[in-house]
């Protein structure tokens, strides 16, 4: 996929929004309904009424890019509709793109190295 990987940070809009907006309209929206800046690096990600379509915006640094994407078939796995703003992994954002349940990705479990015994 093109796009954020590793440390990116993910805000998702829990409201649907109005998907005829571009992205100098979801970057408003960033700023007025999400309390960010839409050029600080981190992906902001917007539903429409239907769960099967997802726009997300973000800086690369030279240009705000859009990102939009609809399943032919099925729906992606959104949280709870209300107001607000819930953060994701860069692997939970890459779960919900592909039509996966986002929320059984969880961080990296530290593995303890086996040492021998003297």
């Amino acid at each position: 996929m093109i796009g954020p990987t590793g440390a990116v940070r993910v805000m998702v809009a829990t409201k649907p929004v109005d998907f005829r907006k571009g992205a100098e309209g979801l970057a408003a929206l960033v700023r007025e309904t999400m309390a960010a800046d839409p050029f600080s690096g981190a992906v902001y990600v917007f539903r429409a009424k239907r769960a099967d379509r997802i726009k997300l915006v973000f800086w690369d640094g030279t240009g705000l890019c859009l990102f939009a994407k609809w399943l032919e078939d099925g729906i992606f796995r959104w949280p709870k509709i209300e107001s607000g703003v819930m953060k994701l992994s860069a692997a939970q954002l890459s779960a919900l793109l592909e039509g996966l349940d986002w929320r059984r990705v969880h961080e990296a479990r530290e593995t303890v190295t086996p040492t021998q015994p003297s």
